[in-house]
């Protein structure tokens, strides 16, 4: 499947217009229709009452000044701040069982021809390992295009068979994409080339993880460059915080490619906005596949190391406005713990 850049495009198919109903011809079997007249309706008064219960959900991860995981934290150990107000909190829990959704999205650019294979290599592994009977996940590609390989499934068999056959494209050579008609930036220099990374984060986020539940992750594999993006940065880091969904960047680089070619490399700083205003982490491993290996186990424990609290704000206003949360743990001696946790959230627009 392809999306058109910066087209919310549906992925569940089109729906069933009113004309086609009536094209279809009644069924032999069906029963008759009564031509009796409907019963008088009920004049009798029902009150209604509508209430919106705005109530946040945080995922967040917890480890000590050393880097490692605390998994055991109570309520009483930990705070959240909205808008530097103390909320109440409605639950806490650690979560280790509760289905987890996930996100994979490749980067296919024409920079990633000597990283690919390590890549779907390594990807294929960490699927095999995280996904659980009630998980399961999809595959984006993204170059001059945003190409959905998989949708979503728990079998890592489908998954790892859509990932082997991703490939590079530049729109130049191997690739289908139209250069400045919605299939990446027109070339300036050389052959045409794209990393449609910002279209790609806001689409999955919107089309593919806004109507899911519980924990969702994004996990993306990029040099971090984007080139040609409809989609700023800015909106593809509020489509995932609107989504709820935690990002991980694994920055996997070639950049003796960007030097070689006398090009700076700028990737890194902002991959690095994008997971830590999501509550995700990013992870360079350059082009090591054992570092590669190593980002993949990192974020499988993190996720099956995470806390879920939830509140409602004090804060009661539908304004549409960004609200910045800070959630502090403390560890049983009182020491101060880093939290990994998105760092806010959208209000409710008025009449939502």
């Amino acid at each position: 499947m392809r999306y058109g850049v910066g087209m919310a495009v549906l992925l569940v198919g089109l729906p069933v217009l009113p004309a086609a109903w009536a094209q279809l011809a009644p069924s032999p079997d069906a029963p008759p229709v009564s031509t009796a007249p409907a019963p008088p309706p009920d004049e009798t008064p029902v009150a209604t009452f509508k209430q919106t219960v705005n109530l946040v959900d945080l995922f967040f991860t917890v480890k000590d000044k050393s880097g490692n995981l605390v998994p055991h934290l109570t309520r009483n150990q930990c705070t959240v701040m909205e808008d530097k107000a103390p909320q109440t909190l409605k639950s806490f829990v650690a979560e280790t069982n509760q289905p987890l959704t996930l996100g994979i999205l490749l980067d296919t650019s024409g920079s990633q021809q000597r990283v690919l294979p390590l890549e779907q290599e390594a990807g294929s592994q960490f699927l095999e390992q995280v996904l659980r009977s009630k998980d399961e996940a999809f595959l984006l590609s993204f170059d001059v295009n945003v190409d959905l390989l998989q949708d979503f499934t728990n079998s890592p068999h489908m998954l790892a068979r859509a990932m082997d056959k991703a490939q590079i494209n530049t729109a130049g050579g191997n690739g289908s994409g139209i250069p400045g008609l919605g299939g990446g930036p027109v070339p300036t220099v050389g052959d045409p080339k794209g990393t449609l990374l910002y279209d790609a984060i806001y689409l999955a986020a919107t089309e593919k993880l806004n109507q899911e539940t519980g924990r969702k992750a994004m996990i993306v594999l990029t040099d971090g460059e984007d080139e040609g993006s409809r989609t700023k940065i800015g909106e593809a880091i509020a489509a995932a915080q609107r989504s709820n969904v935690i990002v991980y960047v694994i920055l996997i680089a070639d950049r003796v490619m960007y030097w070689s070619q006398g090009e700076g490399y700028f990737g890194y700083g902002y991959a690095k906005k994008i997971s830590d205003e999501t509550g995700g982490r990013l992870i360079d491993v350059g082009n090591n596949g054992a570092k590669l290996q190593a980002a993949f186990q990192q974020i499988q424990d993190e996720l099956r190391t995470q806390y879920q609290a939830s509140y409602t704000p004090s804060n009661e206003k539908q304004d549409g406005a960004f609200r910045r949360i800070a959630v502090d743990c403390r560890g049983d001696n009182g020491d101060n713990l880093k939290v990994q946790v998105r760092k806010g959230y959208y209000a409710p627009s008025p009449g939502n």
